[in-house]
């Protein structure tokens, strides 16, 4: 059997696409990459030459170290936060943002805001 895909999720691979393509030509800083699903949200960030990942944080791991964390709002300025502070102790001052395809709204937007008040600069 096979999965249907959604008109939503074919809109947002296309839009993955268009950004990756962009993206692939800048190998001059690391990459933070969002992802969202329904019930957290995740950052990475990359490393575009070797795709090593080099800091990550979540909703998920943040509710494990006893953080009450979900994927909304309020969750991805914890996550902005939080991978802004790991970053910034490794000496990643400055990131491409790749949002993977998600429209630049909502949590999307929030999680950016908090990474870049924590002194991240993208």
């Amino acid at each position: 059997m096979s999965k249907k895909t959604s008109q939503k999720e074919v809109a947002r691979k296309n839009r993955k696409s268009r950004i990756v393509k962009k993206l692939k030509l800048q190998l001059d800083r690391p990459r933070l990459i969002i992802y969202r699903s329904n019930s957290h949200i995740y950052a990475q960030i990359v490393d575009p030459r070797t795709g090593h990942v080099l800091a990550s944080a979540s909703t998920l791991s943040l509710s494990k170290n006893g953080v009450d964390a979900r994927g909304n709002k309020a969750g991805a300025v914890l996550v902005g936060e939080e991978i802004a502070k790991i970053a910034l102790s490794k000496d990643i001052k400055s990131v491409i943002f790749d949002r993977n395809g998600y429209l630049y709204h909502g949590n999307i937007t929030v999680l950016a805001d908090s990474a870049r008040a924590q002194g991240l600069d993208f």
